[in-house]
């Protein structure tokens, strides 16, 4: 510890006065008042400690400093002095709000989970709900010293989501491979007991059906096959040009003579786009078999292909019972149906559309329902025009 600095030649002044007062004759009471009034007055005067003063500067230095450690973190990051957020990063910032900082943490965060998490001198926990009802979060805190923490959150929604989405695929998947193979089974069985005298009609209608449910696993099992595909290369931008009017107008002419002119009605202009053809054909094929599946069988379904303002347009309209607002939102997700007994009957896997919104997104582009009951739905897909295409992503 340092040495006080006393004022020496101070004191020596006073002495020397006090000392010519008594030579001089004055009362030597009055010089030792003297002397003792310039005491008071030194020790009245002396400097403020410095020492807390410094304590504090140092910790208002540290909790600067790791304010700026913390900031350019990813993921939000809490700095805690005791119970109380100190600081908190942008991404915190973002997540919880600017007005945390200060606040108490247990007040701030307001989840069970986190609460005792914050109990314990350090530590993780999984917290639900904590910035929105499908929200998951993994909240860690790591204890610096004894006044200072720090919590880090990781976001792990997306993959719960992620994981949940495979988890009720392959739930879906299997239920919809069972039921056709079910069908299947029986009526082979059925048909292949020596004892049930299946009649030549109803076997013939027993291999009707068992053949329908046949080309229905099929179809299924072809567009889970497909959907995987697209997914695999879906970060991976087309590169080939192709003229989407034309590949439209020739898928529409096959159609045509499949089903009728009546039932279909081309209107196509030259639209140059960069796209994998093999997956433009199958979504412009899927687009006009669910129009002619779900459209009025009076009317016809009308396809068009345009180009405007750097885009080229595909629209495929039928004039069907249209579907209800509620259930727009979830038309793209897979195995989703309005009518399970109607797509059902209509030979339908719930796959047509997610295959097409994944090749929408493989190509960078837009898909718009719109749809109106008694009227009919219009399904609009949105593609950049060859010469304004994005790049390649490396």
């Amino acid at each position: 510890m340092d040495s006080p600095n006393l004022p020496w030649p101070s004191m020596a002044v006073a002495l020397a006065t006090v000392i010519a007062m008594v030579v001089l004759g004055t009362n030597p009471g009055l010089g030792v008042a003297v002397l003792i009034l310039w005491f008071g007055t030194l020790w009245l005067s002396r400097p403020e400690p410095v020492v807390a003063t410094r304590a504090a500067d140092e910790g208002s230095v540290s909790r600067q400093a790791m304010v700026e450690l913390v900031e350019p973190f990813s993921v939000p990051v809490l700095m805690l002095d005791g119970q109380r957020i100190a600081a908190a990063n942008a991404a915190a910032r973002e997540a919880l709000g600017a007005h945390i900082v200060g606040q108490d943490a247990r007040v701030a965060l307001r989840h069970p989970e986190a609460i005792t998490l914050l109990a314990k001198p350090q530590g993780d926990a999984i917290v639900r709900g904590l910035t929105g009802a499908r929200s998951l979060w993994h909240v860690r805190r790591v204890t610096i010293d004894q006044r200072y923490s720090l919590i880090e959150m990781v976001n792990r929604t997306a993959e719960a989501d992620i994981s949940r989405s495979h988890t009720d695929f392959v739930a879906n998947a299997s239920h919809e491979l069972r039921t056709p193979l079910a069908s299947i089974i029986g009526y082979i069985e059925t048909l292949a007991d020596p004892d049930a005298k299946v009649d030549a009609a109803t076997a013939a209608r027993f291999h009707a059906t068992v053949l329908r449910e046949a080309r229905r696993l099929q179809n299924l099992v072809e567009d889970l096959m497909s959907l995987s595909r697209i997914e695999a290369e879906k970060h991976d931008l087309p590169r080939e040009a192709l003229d989407l009017g034309q590949l439209a107008a020739s898928i529409g002419s096959e159609v045509a003579s499949n089903v009728g002119e009546a039932r279909i009605d081309v209107v196509a202009g030259p639209a140059m786009v960069t796209g994998d053809r093999q997956q433009l054909d199958q979504l412009i094929r899927n687009l006009i078999d669910n129009a002619l599946k779900y459209g009025a069988p009076d009317q016809p379904v009308r396809v068009e292909v345009s180009s405007k303002d750097g885009e080229a347009v595909l629209s495929v309209t039928d004039r069907g019972e249209g579907i209800h607002a509620d259930h727009l939102p979830y038309l793209t997700r897979r195995f989703y149906r309005t009518d399970p007994g109607r797509s059902n009957a209509a030979g339908g896997t719930g796959l047509g559309l997610a295959i097409v919104k994944h090749i929408v997104e493989r190509h960078r582009g837009q898909l718009d329902i719109a749809s109106q009951l008694g009227k009919g739905t219009t399904v609009t897909v949105r593609l950049a025009l060859a010469a304004t295409a994005p790049p390649r992503l490396s």
